[in-house]
């Protein structure tokens, strides 16, 4: 259990920057595709709200990497 763990947290590591960078991606394809304000705002948020989220992520993947959510007893 402890191996899947770790496993699980690589995983978790390399999915937050990926999530971040397709959130970009298709913000600026949509951004592009309509240059409003509306657009703007819109995308500027949803960047700026999953941000920490994703940094989250990969900081739990690398506690988990770490071990911190190892058994104890």
């Amino acid at each position: 259990m402890q191996q899947l763990k770790k496993i699980a947290g690589f995983i978790w590591i390399v999915l937050g920057p990926l999530a971040v960078f397709f959130l970009v991606k298709t913000a600026w394809g949509e951004i592009v595709a309509k240059p409003s304000a509306d657009t703007w705002i819109q995308w500027g948020v949803f960047v700026v709200v999953f941000l920490p989220i994703a940094f989250g992520l990969s900081l739990f993947g690398y506690y988990a990497v770490k071990g911190e959510y190892d058994d104890q007893i």
